[in-house]
């Protein structure tokens, strides 16, 4: 029998849901208490956003014409500082009687990009940019110089620690800097991350020097300087040619069809288009889009633009010049695309961008006179290099070619799996659950580690498939060669998403990808081929964040009674030293596992597949420029660029297993 339940005593309708309960959260309050909503996560990417709030407010005086050096510091105590030597904030008095500096750094949507008076062009459009940075740091003081005179403000959590104040001029303004650099304007800004905010403070040289030097293509003759004091290191970026300059560095390991890339910049009713591409010998396409500055990860309607001025105008120009005769078809978007490298830069007075993150451009007009400017220019490079033309619409032919036959392996593929009952790959030992939310699939090196994980694994939502050799590099290869790969073929029907242009992430079969292989130089390079499979025809399941590497343990440290696992020497000689410490160095054993296959399935389940004490390294890509160039430079055809790369990583590594 089940017993009856208790019966609750309802509460009077309203009784405590009154005015009372309504919290406002005035100031920057709001900000400390759903942080996220401002800078997207309070991880390492949120972290550096505050470094691009305000290094992007410096840009802005950039853009603008009023800068011309920006200075970016991570000092040594955990403070970052940008200086520029732009008009600096005003300090003026402002309509609710607080100096404009306090005004713009402690209230949200406060700021002189609204009306087009302080900027008519400029990337932070909705003002809520320093002032969260302020916000989010536990100090922050910002130095103006105007008119030879220097203007301080402190403050803590977002509050300010006094009014503004006026103290010394240009010689207290520019302490500490580049002797030669005598400024009579600009603005001088530190601030440390709030510990309470952040789940780490580590400011990462690698991201910040990329990210700055994306700016110092896109803004030619701006001179930026990073400095570390951490490490004592510098790096100074200053570039005349612009994205021309931007699209030689993407291009610099690759062997190129048009050595010259074709450029074009106009100014159409207020709106400064600037392009540059260049063909490669390779397939993949690599286009980087930005708006006033911002990296439009999403594209937009100038992407969209520039597509249809490359599709249109190849086209256009191979008819004209017989390089494509009567008989054959239009060249296809796909068919142009493949070996590109192009950036895009637009500069506008109004950009309408989808939400504060900015990923994707939206204004309609934009993809019209971006397509007849490119356009234009294109046709007009083509005329005067006919040479060039003739090599991209040869590649661009062969890739239509490639394309048919991938086309018919891919329906061979699809068209297999359905005679075949939609029938998956006989290696693959698939999961019970139906949920792709839920499932997991196993990518596992070698037969022998593949049947310890089949044998370790929970079947209920996890699944195994095993790879035995070297799969294709597809660096190197088109679409057409990749899915006739009897390696790369099951993996795809496995997933059951398709693959390129095809692929469809709603079908994607499981919502966690694990690559599972030895610990290893081999077991790396095969992790390395799969990261280079699903980054070129798979990237949206790195975007969704579907795709993890294990971490298998190298070493077992076991007394017979009490085991440990050990990822590195260093973990091991601590757990060593712990069992000693216990009384139980006489029967210390240490076991390395030179591959998967050595471990039992019960060590494999209980060191890297247990959901409650695995390791998974989720998969990421923040930065689509450096992540094109590695994999170029790792997987692609010169050994040179590959050599020097391995030469200069082989510097941080302490521990390589060889």
């Amino acid at each position: 029998m089940t017993a009856e339940p208790a019966r609750r005593t309802r509460r009077p309708k309203g009784s405590d849901y009154t005015a009372a309960s309504i919290q406002v959260l005035e100031g920057l309050a709001a900000v400390r208490k759903r942080p996220g909503m401002y800078i997207g996560s309070t991880d390492a990417r949120g972290l550096h956003q505050l470094v691009w709030e305000v290094v992007d407010n410096s840009i802005d005086e950039a853009m603008a014409n009023v800068a011309t050096r920006i200075l970016v510091t991570i000092h040594a105590d955990g403070r970052l500082e940008v200086v520029d030597d732009g008009r600096g904030i005003p300090v003026d008095k402002h309509s609710t009687g607080k100096s404009a500096l306090e005004v713009i750094m402690t209230v949200l949507h406060a700021g002189g990009k609204f009306g087009g008076g302080g900027y008519k062009v400029s990337g932070g459009l909705h003002g809520v940019g320093v002032s969260v940075v302020n916000a989010l740091s536990s100090e922050m003081r910002v130095e103006v110089l105007r008119d030879g005179k220097r203007y301080v403000q402190e403050y803590e959590r977002g509050a300010p620690k006094s009014p503004v104040r006026q103290s010394g001029g240009a010689k207290e303004a520019n302490a500490g800097l580049m002797e030669s650099w005598n400024r009579t304007s600009g603005t001088r800004t530190f601030f440390r991350p709030d510990p309470e905010m952040f789940e780490t403070l580590d400011f990462s040289w690698d991201t910040i020097s990329t990210r700055l030097r994306e700016s110092a293509y896109l803004n030619k003759g701006v001179w930026i300087r990073l400095l570390d004091e951490r490490v004592d290191r510098e790096k100074n970026f200053y570039f005349e040619g612009g994205v021309t300059s931007f699209v030689r560095h993407l291009n610099r390991r690759r062997d190129v069809l048009n050595s010259r890339p074709i450029y074009v910049e106009k100014l159409v009713n207020g709106t400064n288009v600037e392009v540059a591409l260049q063909y490669n010998d390779g397939f993949a396409e690599t286009v980087l889009p930005f708006a006033n500055n911002i990296h439009t990860v999403d594209g937009g309607t100038h992407v969209a633009g520039f597509r249809s001025a490359l599709t249109g105008s190849l086209n256009t120009w191979s008819r004209k010049s017989g390089t494509l005769s009567e008989k054959e078809a239009n060249l296809s978007g796909e068919d142009v695309r493949e070996g590109l490298t192009a950036v895009i830069s637009v500069k506008l007075t109004d950009p309408q961008f989808e939400g504060q993150t900015k990923a994707k451009l939206g204004n309609a007009d934009i993809k019209g006179i971006v397509q007849n400017v490119v356009t234009e220019g294109i046709i007009q490079h083509l005329e005067e290099n006919p040479a060039d033309g003739r090599r991209i619409i040869e590649k661009c032919l062969t890739s239509a070619r490639a394309r048919e036959a991938a086309r018919k392996a891919r329906d061979l593929v699809i068209r297999k799996g359905a005679l075949e009952g939609m029938a998956l790959p006989g290696k693959l030992a698939d999961c019970q659950e139906r949920d792709p939310a839920k499932s997991e699939l196993y990518i596992v090196e070698g037969d022998s580690a593949g049947g310890s994980a089949k044998q370790g694994r929970d079947r209920r939502f996890q699944a195994v498939l095993p790879m035995f050799g070297k799969m294709l590099n597809v660096e190197k290869a088109r679409l057409d060669r990749v899915l006739s790969s009897d390696k790369i073929r099951p993996l795809v029907i496995a997933l059951g998403a398709g693959i390129g242009e095809t692929f469809d992430i709603t079908k994607l079969r499981y919502h966690k990808i694990c690559l599972l292989s030895d610990a290893d130089v081999d077991g790396a390079h095969i992790s390395t081929l799969l990261l280079t499979f699903f980054y070129r025809h798979m990237p949206q399941v790195i975007e969704e964040g579907y795709l993890f590497l294990c971490q298998p343990p190298l070493f077992r440290i076991s007394t017979g009674k009490v085991t440990r696992y050990a990822h590195s020497e260093k973990d091991r000689d601590a757990a060593v030293k712990e069992l000693t410490r216990e009384g139980r160095t006489k029967n210390v054993s240490v076991q390395r596992f030179k591959g998967l296959g050595e471990m039992n399935p019960d060590q494999l389940w209980e060191t890297t597949m247990n959901p409650e004490t695995r390791t998974l390294l989720r998969i990421e890509v923040n930065d689509a420029a450096e992540a094109d160039d590695v994999f170029s430079t790792l997987m692609g055809e010169k050994v040179e660029p590959r050599r020097d790369f391995i030469r200069g990583e082989a510097r941080k590594v302490r521990n390589l297993d060889i």
